[in-house]
């Protein structure tokens, strides 16, 4: 599932602003993205969600409202029109990059009219025992998408077609009740959290439901024919039952007659669910390496005192490489976001050097640490923030540099210090030349490494040293870094 030496971006963050311009942008970028090395990008959610052109995009209403119809307040979305995106993605393949398009398949928001069905309560952090009986409730279960009035699809969603809700108009002040629909159960082979955490929010689309499962494939194989994506970054897929996706991706692939990219957010810090899940859908799924991020997180808060030799341990970069999209940060761990877990900015270069620089995994790229962010929003502890991520560029183009030109061939692994570990590139028949990262989270370090270089000049492709480095008769050099820094030699 990786492409060998690819890189991807995320092309967005929660808090790129609100002016429609995003699909313009990444489309006048597209030559220069391609130029810095990167392979693919991943697009944010490309449809009208409930709060229309503020809505980051997964708070989905309506997955065939690409910005066409007047829905929510707007036309556009976000990030601009329909048409605006079609030219992006075009764009960007033009470029030879690849457009992996954003699914939200789990939920809906913003219903257009209400429906009166039954239903039992239960507590949102217990999903298996109800706190009541069956009673009725008030929701907006029924979509009916009058701004599009049936075009593309005349599919009309109504409560039979979820298996829970969180919002009764009987009782609207409650926030901590989970309402299971009548005839419902909860969908099967989910994460195990709140003993069943197939519901999340907004009305839970029930995948036991076959006419659910239809229209969630016709409207892949629809998007397939409009876009031309050349895949999909598939969200919050713990809440959807497992084995609904093969027969997605067979369905999906077959009708495109090509294979896709896949990759599921399955947001737990456990590698051992990672794994399982893989296998339960078949390995037709990477999947993002979440902890690696939680590594990474815990090493840039350490203040030098983590074990880097431990840095890869407990990841999917380390168990199934095959299987992993590998990153730093996202829209969902960055500041003031749900599932916050901050890469400190001084630990960045040496965690983008991991995954960049790496054999293992597809590595993506976030759009705030590339471009840099600005942004105010309200912390859980209800005060108000500004935040700045700074850019990482310049530094992230020198490793995509690196990784485009020296990251192939042999990997040597030095991963042997509390603080200072490294590791080699050997080269091969077409990438002949040698390289040798090393870095340290605390004092400045050195490490004697074999790069299959004798008697050769190295320099440090990030400026930190101006020194070269001088390989001995067996090829083997002592290469240095700063400290809290990373260094990058390359064959002079």
């Amino acid at each position: 599932m990786a492409k060998i030496n690819g890189t991807m971006m995320q092309y967005f963050h929660w808090y790129i602003p609100n002016d429609g311009n995003l699909w313009s942008k990444v489309a006048a970028s597209a030559p220069e993205l391609a130029d810095a090395g990167f392979t693919a990008m991943w697009l944010p959610p490309a449809y009208k969600g409930f709060a229309g052109s503020f809505d980051v995009g997964y708070g989905v209403y309506d997955l065939f409202d690409l910005g066409e119809f007047d829905q929510k307040g707007s036309v556009r979305t976000k990030y601009g029109t329909r048409q605006q995106y079609l030219d992006a993605v075009k764009s960007l393949q033009t470029h030879g990059l690849q457009v992996y398009a954003d699914a939200v398949l789990n939920h809906k928001m913003g219903g257009d009219a209400v429906e009166t069905p039954k239903a039992t309560p239960f507590p949102q952090d217990d999903r298996l025992n109800p706190k009541g009986g069956l009673q009725d409730i008030k929701t907006y279960t029924h979509y009916n998408f009058p701004g599009r009035q049936g075009k593309y699809s005349n599919f009309e969603w109504h409560w039979w077609h979820f298996d829970a809700v969180d919002y009764n108009e009987y009782n609207s002040g409650d926030r901590s009740t989970v309402y299971l629909l009548e005839g419902k159960r909860f969908d099967d082979y989910v994460a195990l959290e709140k003993g069943n955490f197939a519901y999340l929010m907004g009305c839970d689309l029930d995948f036991q439901d076959e006419w659910v499962r239809g229209e969630t494939t016709y409207w892949g194989k629809w998007y397939l024919d409009t876009t031309k994506v050349d895949g999909f970054r598939i969200d919050a897929i713990k809440h959807i039952s497992t084995w609904f996706f093969p027969e997605w991706i067979d369905e999906l692939e077959r009708h495109a007659g090509k294979d896709l990219f896949m990759v599921g957010e399955y947001w737990y810090n456990d590698i051992n669910t990672l794994l399982w899940y893989v296998d339960a859908v078949r390995g037709k799924m990477s999947v993002f390496d979440v902890p690696l991020h939680y590594n990474f997180h815990q090493a840039s808060k350490s203040g030098g005192n983590y074990d880097m030799r431990r840095i890869l341990d407990g990841t999917m970069m380390q168990q199934r490489p095959t299987h992993a999209v590998t990153f730093v940060e996202n829209h969902d761990s960055q500041p003031l976001q749900a599932l916050e877990s901050v890469v400190e900015p001084w630990f960045k270069p040496l965690a983008y050097a991991i995954i960049l620089l790496r054999q293992e995994g597809y590595p993506c790229v976030f759009h705030a640490d590339y471009y840099g962010a600005e942004y105010e929003d309200w912390g859980k502890d209800g005060n108000r923030y500004n935040i700045f991520m700074p850019s990482h560029r310049w530094m992230i183009d020198k490793l995509l540099y690196a990784r485009k030109h020296y990251a192939y061939g042999p990997q040597y692994n030095y991963l042997d210090h509390w603080n200072t570990i490294g590791w080699t590139r050997l080269g091969d028949a077409d990438h002949p030349q040698g390289m040798a990262v090393i870095m340290s989270d605390g004092s400045e370090g050195s490490k004697w490494m074999e790069v299959g270089k004798p008697n050769t000049k190295f320099i440090d492709l990030t400026e930190h040293i101006k020194e070269a480095v001088y390989t001995n008769e067996w090829g083997w050099g002592e290469f240095r870094c700063l400290g809290g820094s990373v260094s990058v030699w390359i064959q002079a």
